[in-house]
């Protein structure tokens, strides 16, 4: 859960948003030893008056600005593509639930169980209760089991969604007409909150997601009480 003065990202509940987060600090050290190198030839050229001649005219030196920034994006390159083909792996999952976006809030269907079905509403500010967060919390969350992989099948109903759950590693369009895919696995109990990324209309804003991830006991007790 995001707080105020928060200058990193929220704490991963996904494997996959902890491969994101361990690519960042990756990326941004490589960017911090490019950034720390220009300013000390930027440092060193302007308070020194005499020219090395090997400097300025020799093969060597242009070989190096030419294969290390071709080093560095192969380095930045091949983690990038590993996330990004994990990303799109759906293997076996043990659920599929399909969300579907309307003006403004988030159905759900649980497409293994038979009619189970409901739609999720922000709880209105009026009506929270104490530990509830403004604009976030929603009447109905989508529970799931935790460890087990999960299927998302993203559509819209009326204008352009955006499923996103940031700790989660997940935002994926929701286009009415288009289902697309994602998938993801939670691997503790978790409370993960999200909200619509595309701008859809005046009510953009109000259109939050909870995903509560429990155990597959718990969840298969609320299968049992969820109405049919």
């Amino acid at each position: 859960m995001a707080h105020p003065m928060q200058l990193g990202f929220q704490n991963a509940t996904s494997p996959i948003m902890e491969e994101l987060l361990y690519f960042h600090d990756h990326t941004l050290m490589i960017l911090f030893l490019i950034s720390t190198l220009i300013l000390y030839m930027i440092l060193l050229m302007v308070t020194t008056t005499l020219t090395h001649t090997n400097a300025v005219d020799a093969q060597t030196i242009e070989m190096v600005w030419t294969l290390l920034p071709a080093i560095i994006l192969i380095m930045i390159a091949l983690p990038s593509l590993r996330i990004l083909y994990l990303m799109d792996e759906v293997n076996n999952p043990h659920l599929t639930i399909k969300a579907i976006g309307h003006q403004w809030y988030w159905s759900y269907e649980y497409t293994d169980y038979q009619a189970v079905l409901f739609d999720s509403y922000m709880i209105p500010t009026n009506s929270i209760s104490p530990g509830m967060y403004r604009l976030l919390d929603v009447d109905h969350r989508m529970i799931i089991p935790m460890e087990s992989p999960i299927r998302m099948l993203i559509s819209a109903d009326d204008v352009l969604h955006s499923w996103a759950v940031p700790t989660l590693g997940v935002k994926t369009d929701a286009i009415p007409g288009r289902l697309n895919q994602t998938s993801f696995i939670i691997s503790r109990p978790s409370l993960s909150y999200g909200q619509c990324s595309e701008i859809c209309g005046s009510n953009h804003s109000f259109m939050p997601i909870v995903v509560e991830a429990t155990t597959l006991e718990a969840f298969e007790n609320w299968m049992k009480l969820t109405p049919m």
